[in-house]
């Protein structure tokens, strides 16, 4: 998955994933207070519907992908707007130059897109370098949950999020939920939360 050519892949007409709807575990998490307004990067943003729905709830917002008709999409939904919310083409694991500025990160599905554990080594490392001193990343990953099926989102085990995560992140939550709780046949996915470490992981201990 992580060489595909996401570029041509936005020329597609059919795209699972760009459902034009804010993210429903994301919205949760703003509507019920659980995560307050502030900056926020989302990365691998697609066509800006999350980023844009984030800024119209209080966020300034910046949202980046790495492919350039993804972002033009996105820019041609904003237009106008004076929503707190810009696009960028990046590719987060190999050209990421932001500042540690983020209160939230959020990824619904770009995370799960590296097969490699070095790249989502990478991907981890990343994040917490951006992410604010009590800053949170809440990422969406399909999971190995579920019965088998030929199509969808990549799958990774619990063991290979959290051995990505947790040298860089404390993770506060990692549970199974559906992409899209209101269809039934939704493929499974893990909602994981993780924070800033306030002091590095421990080793495994031996007796």
């Amino acid at each position: 998955m992580s060489g595909r050519d996401w570029n041509e892949t936005y020329k597609e007409p059919d795209l699972p994933w760009d459902t034009g709807e804010a993210d429903e575990h994301l919205t949760k998490l703003i509507d019920t207070g659980t995560i307050s307004p502030g900056s926020a990067l989302e990365i691998g943003c697609g066509t800006g519907t999350n980023s844009l729905w984030l800024a119209r709830h209080g966020f300034s917002v910046l949202g980046v992908d790495i492919a350039q008709k993804a972002i033009d999409r996105a820019n041609k939904k904003k237009k106008n707007s004076a929503l707190s919310c810009d696009f960028k083409v990046m590719d987060f694991l190999h050209d990421n130059h932001l500042p540690q500025s983020f209160d939230l990160v959020f990824d619904r599905g770009c995370f799960h897109t590296f097969d490699e554990d070095s790249e989502r080594d990478i991907f981890a490392r990343h994040v917490s370098r951006v992410l604010k001193k009590n800053g949170i990343w809440v990422s969406l990953i399909g999971s190995t949950e579920g019965g088998p099926r030929e199509v969808g989102p990549p799958r990774r085990t619990a063991e290979e999020v959290i051995k990505a995560i947790e040298p860089y992140l404390e993770i506060t939550e990692l549970r199974t939920i559906m992409f899209r709780t209101n269809l039934p046949d939704s493929a499974r996915a893990w909602f994981c939360m993780a924070r800033q470490r306030e002091m590095p992981v421990q080793p495994s201990t031996r007796r």
